[in-house]
């Protein structure tokens, strides 16, 4: 059932932070040839032109293997591996060439189409592509002679900028040329990689046939530093195509913020991975060398110093340290080189099935970097835990922030009825709720 128009309205709006927040960035998509031989692939290419026509700078890079193995197939040749790795010897390389070259026209030709009544109607885009990666070869290994398999070099990224600060969408295929004239076989995760740090990207998407990363256990994992990821890689407790995993890793570990695996066989995902609150797939990003926790006895100097300049304000109810000794199990804090920089409370209301999330505060030195966000998400974890339906939050002054993660808002009748009776009127303070399971 498609949506209502009071949806797609809400939907719409919802999405406009996302918006302006991906506008002039750099995004570098890759997907395997897979994902080009799928059913949904020209839809995913009506997303890409969606992505440009919002101002994201993209870099798509495509694989090829599937389509090199069939070429293989009817020349009734037969590919040598080792280590998970193509020996590309002259007839191989006919083949990748062929195959890499075709693909090139496939997705050139989808992201031209402009025919009335389609999706990229009167888009016009420009796709740019050629010599941007310089390859070298992987040489003799183990004895064995790669011949033309190549691992990147250098990429161009001047010329990719270039193309992206007019407009265009780069489009780069899973092959490299050396300064001698010489033609290189490469992995698209290694362009893609590479790619997305020569050019300093924003994010690398990487399209799967699974939704994302999944644990041993079978959750998804919907968002994840680096150094988590590492750890369960190690013990052997993930579930992920190899590729897009290896790529998001080198990515990171190289600088890259973000990282999002998504599955191209699932129609919008990476609209809805980069434009709703929910996300698609998985996440991962950088560490954050400050600390995340539940506060402790010991935290409540460091609290009351935090939110004593925003209770004077009249921002935050007041607190003596007596209550917050009393409820310091209820708070999360984060901690930068032993001081709190933020604290955010959740008040369970068990026979109501909701929780009151209460005391956001950030020092004023360290706002940004989506720390409120972070502790959000904490809180909405530890919800989940007390199997709460949803949380609300009484506020005077933070109303739009409220809004923005995805906060609806609502009358003082929705509240459990032990916080209606303490509703304090002369502060008129504005109620908002989040269902934790949208139906």
């Amino acid at each position: 059932m498609g949506l209502s128009h009071e949806d797609s309205i809400k939907l719409f709006r919802s999405s406009a932070p996302y918006i302006n927040a991906h506008r002039g960035k750099t995004f570098v998509i890759m997907f395997g040839g897979e994902a080009v031989a799928d059913e949904h692939f020209a839809r995913i290419i009506q997303d890409v032109a969606l992505l440009n026509s919002l101002g994201v700078r993209l870099v798509l890079v495509h694989g090829a293997r599937p389509q090199i193995d069939e070429r293989l197939g009817l020349r009734q040749q037969v590919s040598v591996f080792h280590e998970g790795v193509r020996v590309t010897d002259k007839q191989t390389l006919e083949c990748v060439k062929d195959a890499a070259g075709s693909l090139r026209s496939q997705i050139e030709a989808l992201l031209t189409m402009g025919l009335p009544n389609s999706p990229m109607h009167g888009a016009q885009i420009r796709v740019c592509s050629g010599n941007m990666v310089v390859a070298k070869p992987i040489g003799v290994k183990d004895g064995l002679d790669f011949e033309n398999t190549g691992s990147v070099r250098r990429i161009d990224s001047e010329g990719i900028n270039d193309h992206l600060n007019d407009g265009s969408i780069v489009l780069l295929s899973p092959m490299g040329y050396s300064p001698t004239g010489e033609v290189f076989n490469l992995s698209h995760e290694d362009v893609a990689t590479q790619a997305a740090i020569a050019l300093k990207a924003d994010k690398i998407i990487t399209l799967s046939e699974q939704d994302g990363i999944y644990q041993d256990t079978g959750k998804l994992l919907r968002t994840s530093e680096l150094n988590t990821i590492k750890q369960l890689q190690e013990e052997g407790r993930l579930v992920a195509e190899s590729t897009c995993l290896s790529a998001m890793i080198a990515s990171v570990e190289a600088g890259v913020e973000r990282a999002h695996c998504v599955s191209y066989k699932v129609d919008g995902s990476i609209l809805k991975e980069l434009f709703t609150r929910d996300g698609a797939g998985s996440l991962v990003m950088q560490d954050h060398y400050e600390k995340l926790r539940t506060a402790t006895i010991d935290d409540v100097g460091g609290i009351l110093k935090l939110i004593k300049p925003l209770e004077e304000k009249g921002v935050l109810v007041k607190r003596s340290r007596e209550r917050l000794e009393r409820e310091i199990t209820q708070f999360t804090v984060i901690e930068r080189d032993g001081m709190i920089i933020g604290c955010a409370a959740l008040y369970v209301y068990e026979d109501d099935h909701s929780g009151e999330i209460a005391c956001v505060a950030t020092h004023q030195d360290y706002r940004g970097k989506n720390r409120g966000e972070r502790l959000l998400e904490a809180l909405k974890r530890k919800a989940t835990l007390y199997k709460l339906d949803r949380l609300f939050v009484l506020t005077t002054v933070t109303a739009h922030w409220f809004l923005e993660q995805g906060f609806e808002p609502q009358s003082i009748d929705v509240l459990p009825s032990s916080k209606q009776e303490m509703y304090n009127f002369t502060r008129n303070s504005k109620v908002f709720m989040l269902p934790l399971y949208p139906s």
